[in-house]
């Protein structure tokens, strides 16, 4: 084709893209949210009002004159019994629990713990404060209660007490430097915000603090707040009344991750004197012409935005497609041997399956959980990608080969090879948990719970959606059913993520330039954090997890090693290796430039944000509420792809280990067909558990899912993990030391994990080094193997075939 004849295709397919880069530009000043106004009562009185609050979701209304219950069908206000001993200064709470600030002469010394008991109000008195602080305001984050105010000598303080523990004292933090008496304190996203008076007829300035970076500068507030108005809302987002210059009131929200704000439109609390939390929303008091107190709220609403025809339409033309390729395997391999079904009669080229790696590598988590994680943080966590890629190569140079020479179906017949029969079957069967618990209920779990928060798909209905048909095409398809799947999930995958990327840079104001600079004057790219901080994810921890996680323990997981072991070769399966760790680096810098870029659209584009969504949900979101008609459907059939090339691997390989290290152990004589038809069978049932899993995880609120995903792959999978190094690496080791050092690396981090004494990255190093070192020990006091151990360790490294395990260990 000539140069002349590609031009005008070329003319019309930039001319495509900028139309759909242009079609949802419009939308970009409207705010996804709104408030809702809430008719109250008014309190009939003409006393001053001191404070209102809620305590389990019902307001209580303090005045010079009593204290005031609202009625459970919000009719009337009624006084109640309990008077508070002291002059109440303000009061704290987060619509469940509410405690008062009370003292004298404008100071306060003394906080009470309000509660219901039988229906009738009371308080509970706290260990007095360690000095009197005026200006007092307080807040709940967690258990935790904090009160920041100033002392009688100008010195600023923040405290710090658990409440509702026996003998609870009060921390002392250090203060604000620069002065200013608190007008408002609220906990959110790790850390509390604080906002002081600015200079004269300067606006507020907000604080943040947390106890691993103390007091930092965050942003100017677009005018002054109402004293004690801060309201924690969603995971990243605090309502404030602010006041303009004109001395106009409105809702406003602050984002506390890109500390932007934005107007919440619908109701305009003119006259507002006091405010309290309220459902998703404030409460607040204003007084009225006749002298009583009006009481008014309002709840923050948000749309669903619903998938258009088209999107429904690229979904479902995806999930045939998927469903087609396992029927398809399924009629045209008619197999009845199990080499076909879990290893694909070991004929899968060295790319493909490293595609494959790859793609199972990449699930839900990395398309949504990873872009979450750089939006909120900066791309630290990608620092083990790096580190991995070296680890890969030397797996790829010795491990692989190894245990590809061996010609095994399940990983875990190497254990048995190398220890006993029992040491097989407890190490898969913590693979099976490990794989159910901690990633197929996640991967299944995250793509649903945001889709359906965000498109008003219930989430059961996401589940089994994505559940069903990933168990239908593993159950018929087999191993190479999961393996070509897995490709073409890869290029929807990586086309819908690159898509996003040019979209959202296209549209942020400044384009790549604006992009580049806020991404490094707010440090989001940052890779390396060399602190030898054990409670941070730091280089050295990312390199402590890489040394126990993929250099000595690579074949733990049967998952990235039943790909290898489909290959025609050692030489193969060593390529699929590289292959892998090739793709890993550029996929990495895709997923996690993808939350950089939300990071800056939604700092130029607060409003668009929705405060009661969880954090995890922010590129559905943008997926869902910015990108035109079709391309919404091809992006989340992306997310779709991520959760069900995962989840295809982890069916396939869990039916695997079912087979071959229970059912073929433990039934006499059983031939190839039925050990295929009960994979098939356990493949169902491992997918429908992994979705009975997911839906108990809708009950619960989770701040991060990779986070949740990190800590499970720590405590259920690194026991067994050491047990590979052992063997491969040592010709000490045996059989009881590595059963004692498997139990004791399990308790150990179990309860390393309860005491909350490390960062979840390293739990799973931790347990596989506990499982090494006291294996080895153990190992010490018992005779070493007396079996040859000809090709099985790096130390000798024979083309013995050893499909058959050798003579246990006795």
């Amino acid at each position: 084709m000539s140069a002349r004849s590609r031009f005008p295709v070329a003319v019309l397919l930039r001319r495509w893209l900028l139309l759909l880069c242009l079609v949802a530009a419009p939308c970009a000043a409207e705010s996804l949210t709104s408030a809702k106004p809430v008719a109250l009562p008014p309190l009939a009185t003409q006393a001053t009002l001191s404070a209102v609050v809620t305590v389990d979701q019902r307001p209580v209304a303090i005045t010079t004159d009593g204290v005031w219950v609202l009625d459970a069908d919000r009719a009337a206000w009624t006084r109640s019994a309990w008077q508070p001993t002291g002059t109440v200064q303000a009061a704290v709470g987060n619509g469940t629990r509410a405690f008062v600030l009370s003292g004298e002469g404008g100071s306060v010394d003394q906080v009470s713990r309000l509660a219901f008991t039988n229906g009738q109000l009371g308080a509970r008195t706290l260990p007095p404060l360690p000095r009197p602080l005026r200006h007092a305001r307080g807040t709940l984050q967690g258990d935790d209660l904090f009160v920041a105010g100033v002392a009688a000598n100008g010195t600023s303080a923040l405290l710090q007490i658990l409440p509702d523990t026996p003998n609870a004292s009060w921390l002392v933090h250090a203060g604000w430097s620069g002065g200013g008496d608190p007008i408002s304190l609220t906990a959110q996203t790790r850390g509390l915000f604080l906002v002081l008076p600015g200079a004269v007829d300067a606006p507020d300035r907000l604080l943040r603090w947390s106890a691993e970076a103390g007091w930092e500068s965050r942003a100017e507030v677009p005018g002054t707040v109402l004293a004690n108005s801060g309201r924690a809302i969603g995971q990243a987002h605090v309502i404030y009344l602010v006041a303009d210059a004109a001395g106009t009131r409105q809702l406003m929200t602050f984002q506390t991750i890109t500390s932007a704000w934005a107007v919440l439109p619908g109701v305009r609390p003119a006259q507002a004197t006091a405010t309290a939390s309220w459902g998703d929303g404030v409460l607040w008091a204003q007084p009225a012409d006749d002298g009583q107190i009006v009481f008014e709220a309002a709840e923050v609403a948000a749309g669903s935005q619903l998938l258009k025809w088209l999107d429904w339409l690229v979904i479902v033309v995806y999930l045939g497609m998927m469903f087609g390729m396992g029927l398809y395997f399924y009629l045209r391999e008619k197999r009845n041997s199990t080499a076909d079904f879990f290893v694909g009669g070991r004929s899968i080229p060295f790319w493909a399956a490293g595609v494959s790696l790859y793609a199972t590598n990449t699930s839900s988590i990395s398309f949504i959980a990873i872009p979450a994680k750089a939006f909120e943080t900066n791309w630290q966590y990608m620092t083990n990608n790096l580190i991995a890629v070296l680890g890969l190569m030397f797996v790829a140079v010795w491990i692989v080969p190894l245990l590809r020479r061996l010609d095994l179906m399940s990983v875990f017949s190497y254990l048995e090879t190398r220890f006993h029969p029992a040491i097989r079957m407890l190490a898969s069967a913590l693979c099976i948990v490990m794989q159910i618990g901690s990633r197929m209920s996640v991967v299944l779990f995250l793509p649903a719970l945001a889709i359906a928060t965000i498109t008003g798909i219930d989430v059961v209905w996401s589940v089994l959606l994505m559940g069903v048909v990933t168990i239908i095409y593993t159950a018929l398809g087999g191993m190479k059913a999961v393996i070509w799947t897995d490709f073409v999930q890869v290029l929807v995958i990586m086309g819908g993520a690159l898509f996003a990327i040019g979209f959202i840079v296209y549209h942020i104001n400044g384009g790549f330039e604006e992009f580049y600079a806020v991404a490094a004057a707010e440090n989001k790219t940052r890779l390396f954090d060399f602190s030898f901080d054990l409670t941070k994810a730091t280089v050295w921890g990312f390199i402590f997890l890489v040394v126990f996680d993929v250099v000595l323990t690579f074949p733990k997981d049967q998952v990235l090693m039943q790909r290898t072991l489909s290959t025609k070769s050692d030489k193969e399966a060593g390529r699929s290796i590289w292959a892998f760790a090739a793709i890993m680096i550029p996929g990495g810098f895709i997923f996690y430039s993808i939350g950089t870029a939300l990071f800056v659209y939604y700092k130029s584009h607060p409003e668009r944000l929705d405060p009661l969504l969880p954090i995890d949900a922010t590129f559905p979101l943008f997926i869902a509420a910015e990108l035109p008609m079709g391309v919404t459907g091809l992006i989340i059939a992306g997310i779709f792809a991520a959760a069900m090339s995962t989840l295809s691997s982890i069916m396939n390989s869990v039916s695997t280990l079912a087979s071959v290290d229970f059912y073929e152990k433990l039934v006499k004589k059983p031939d190839p067909a039925t050990s295929v038809r009960f994979a098939e069978i356990a493949t169902v049932v491992t997918g429908l558990i992994a979705i009975g899993v997911s839906l108990l995880l809708s009950r619960y609120d989770i701040h991060s899912l990779f986070d949740v995903s990190i800590e499970l792959a720590g405590l259920l999978g690194g026991g067994f993990a050491g047990a590979y190094t052992l063997g491969m690496f040592t010709r000490r080791a045996n059989s009881p030391g590595v059963a004692i050092g498997v139990g004791s690396s399990i308790v150990l981090t179990t309860w390393a994990w309860s005491m909350s004494l490390v960062h979840p990255y390293f739990y799973l190093a931790i347990s596989i080094m506990l499982c090494i070192v006291i294996g080895y020990v153990a190992s010490l006091f018992f005779p070493p193997p007396t079996r040859s151990l000809d090709g099985l360790t790096i130390f000798s490294r024979s083309d013995v075939n050893r499909a058959t395990p050798a003579s246990n260990e006795t």
